[in-house]
């Protein structure tokens, strides 16, 4: 009998139990044919989604069970639980620094109400010129004295230019040797 035959047999005897049964066990995988089509590309397209669905859901379920947990511990670890007595005396010492920089902040403040006032500055800002320690705030004063000498030397000097008259720093030759300081503080409007 040929393949063809065989065929038109079966054909033509679908409908009997005996042939479904047999036409059934040909179509029934056996594990080397399934275990080979999986071996294919076209096999790992099939079973990877499957495979990243399973991980997927084993991943969430660990996460639910498992995450929280390890998360406390490794809290825990990083931060102990602290007794009262602990947590109280943390406390107390946070407030002591914050006292000990408060009193230093605030004879520096004086300090730099000493020095403002020898050496004429403005006092309304010195605040802004506080710094960690005595010779920061020392430096600090000395190049706001600096800045605050230029900026009066600059605003007399234009005081002056307005009025006609112009001084050269240091020289003698300056026109105002020879004339009354009062007539110029007059002219230039500073003192009446």
């Amino acid at each position: 009998m040929t393949l063809e035959e065989i065929k038109a047999w079966l054909e033509e005897n679908k409908e009997s139990d005996e042939v479904k049964t047999y036409l059934g066990e040909l179509k029934q995988p056996t594990r080397e044919n399934v275990e080979g089509f999986l071996d294919t590309e076209e096999g790992k397209k099939l079973l990877q989604p499957r495979m990243d669905q399973n991980f997927t859901k084993g991943l969430n379920t660990w996460k639910e069970k498992n995450l929280d947990k390890l998360i406390d511990d490794e809290v825990k670890k990083k931060n102990p639980d602290k007794t009262p007595e602990q947590k109280e005396l943390e406390e107390l010492k946070q407030q002591f620094e914050q006292e000990k920089k408060e009193r230093n902040r605030e004879a520096l403040k004086n300090k730099a109400l000493t020095v403002a006032d020898e050496k004429k500055l403005p006092k309304g800002i010195l605040d802004f010129f506080i710094a960690e320690d005595e010779d920061g705030t020392t430096a600090n004063l000395t190049k706001l004295e600096e800045e605050y000498n230029k900026a009066v030397q600059s605003a007399v000097d234009e005081k002056f230019k307005a009025s006609g008259k112009e001084f050269k720093q240091g020289g003698s030759d300056n026109k105002a040797s020879t004339t009354d300081i009062s007539k110029l503080a007059k002219e230039a409007s500073i003192r009446d």
